[in-house]
């Protein structure tokens, strides 16, 4: 099966990230009309502050203007793949959020189980030819944590960023609303 654009998105928390990963999807639908735009959620209202991103989120994309349909999916995101087409253009929000869901929600503690489990979400929706544009957030340029699973936390999301950007199309870094094109054409 042909596979689709990968674009990933990373950044600090609130750099804009996902604006922007929302204005390449918006672009990418504008050029080609026929295609359906698909955000893939991953947040789960887990406190005040959450919920209050969840919805402000969904805000944004009902303010659109263009058609989202939304898919919350906690984790396990490779069951909905069957859902997408060649023509559809897909962004999960975001790999942080899925990472955060298989370590706390699923209780998966072996790393490696982890990756592999992200990596089959990841490639599953690449694989029904859609283009998929992945928010990440930038955790790993931080100093490192004496914490046993910070560590982990971050061993696992710097080898997802390297896996992904390594089969990437493009890779963008967002910091205070700025992308910065780190591989492939800049948009």
């Amino acid at each position: 099966m042909e596979e689709g654009r990968m674009i990933l998105i990373s950044g600090g928390v609130r750099s804009g990230k996902s604006s922007f990963a929302e204005k390449i999807a918006t672009d990418l639908h504008l050029q080609s009309p026929n295609t359906k735009l698909h955000y893939i959620a991953c947040g789960v209202a887990s406190d005040k502050e959450m919920t209050e991103r969840i919805l402000r989120h969904q805000k944004d994309r009902h303010a659109s203007d263009v058609y989202w349909e939304t898919w919350e999916c906690a984790y396990d995101v490779y069951e909905i793949a069957s859902s997408f087409g060649k023509k559809d253009i897909l962004v999960l929000d975001c790999v942080t959020t899925l990472l955060n869901n298989y370590l706390f929600l699923r209780k998966m503690e072996d790393a490696e189980q982890v990756i592999q489990q992200i990596w089959k979400d990841v490639s599953n929706l690449r694989k029904t030819g859609a283009a998929i544009i992945l928010v990440s957030n930038e955790v790993v340029h931080e100093i490192p944590s004496s914490t046993e699973l910070v560590q982990r936390y971050q061993y696992i999301l710097g080898k997802l960023h390297q896996r992904i950007v390594g089969e990437a199309d493009s890779a963008y870094l967002v910091e205070a609303g700025i992308s910065v094109c780190m591989k492939g054409e800049r948009r």
